[in-house]
């Protein structure tokens, strides 16, 4: 929770793309580039923008260890609401491969991916689902929720209660943003819905294709994926992650050769922080991220 209230974050000088989808809809990127330097894709979590604490650092700590850097901002989280109802959620990789697509045709293919949180999860399952054909040299996964069912209960019990509700006000505003300018898909009365669970079986599954919460969880989580993953990926987890459950986190076993997990004790949910006093922490994930990418994408021999 510190970064989120304490965090500093570097005012950039981005500039903005609107990229239009077949669906006739769009996603906005914001790009922050480096001459004759490789390509990383950077996305958020759910509710994330370049606002939240981790993107515009990392975002500076990658272009300092000599990347280009995109960020993605996912359908719905851009400048302005989308068109459309349907909306990003966890498993939208066709919105992640309909982006690469398009860069790759006019010659900006990103070198390598970095997913947090929701979109860590989408670029795993992206990456299970194409393998040899991803496109991507390297990726990396940062405090993933391998088992959406699991993470979504974790988030109605305990101190988890506390950011269950932050993230499920932010969802609520965002739809009723949304919907101020488009037709209900139906009549919803979104008081009725106390938990994430509820929000995503009457809002985030029926609008974007699903049966119900129980059937998006199933079909979107990453956890089904990971053995099918071609591209080197460096998958970033605390144990002591307030989202999700220690027994959802994947073993070696259910992992293809080409993922290197790396687990700590402590970080919590996209945390990483260490320090005496709140002005005055340290981040890892601005070092170990990009440190990575290099020994995959500039120092391999």
């Amino acid at each position: 929770m510190l970064p989120t209230f304490m965090r500093k974050r570097p005012q950039l000088d981005f500039i903005w793309e609107r990229l239009e989808l077949k669906d006739g809809d769009f996603i906005d990127l914001a790009w922050y580039p480096r001459l004759q330097a490789p390509l990383v894709l950077m996305m958020h979590g759910l509710e994330g923008s370049l606002n939240s604490h981790y993107a515009s650092t990392l975002v500076q700590a990658l272009s300092q260890a000599g990347f280009s850097v995109v960020f993605m901002l996912l359908r719905g989280r851009g400048l302005e609401p989308n068109r459309l109802a349907k909306s990003y959620h966890s498993g939208a990789s066709a919105d992640l491969a309909e982006v690469l697509a398009q860069l790759k045709a006019r010659g900006q293919m990103p070198a390598a991916a970095v997913g947090v949180s929701l979109s860590a999860n989408l670029l795993l399952k992206y990456l299970g689902e194409t393998g040899i054909r991803s496109g991507l040299k390297a990726a990396v996964a940062i405090s993933t929720p391998f088992q959406l069912a699991v993470c979504a209960k974790k988030l109605e019990q305990g101190f988890a209660r506390v950011y269950g509700q932050y993230l499920l006000k932010q969802l609520k505003d965002s739809y009723r943003t949304k919907f101020q300018r488009l037709a209900e898909p139906k009549p919803l009365n979104l008081d009725t819905l106390t938990t994430i669970y509820q929000f995503d079986d009457q809002v985030t599954a029926p609008v974007n294709g699903f049966l119900n919460a129980a059937d998006y969880y199933q079909r979107s989580s990453s956890a089904q994926f990971l053995g099918k993953i071609q591209t080197p990926t460096l998958i970033i987890h605390a144990l002591d992650d307030p989202f999700m459950r220690p027994s959802i986190v994947p073993s070696a076993a259910q992992t293809s050769a080409s993922v290197h997990l790396e687990f700590t004790e402590h970080g919590g949910h996209v945390g990483f922080i260490s320090g005496t006093v709140p002005w005055k922490l340290h981040y890892w994930l601005d070092e170990r991220v990009p440190a990575w990418l290099r020994s995959q994408l500039l120092e391999a021999v």
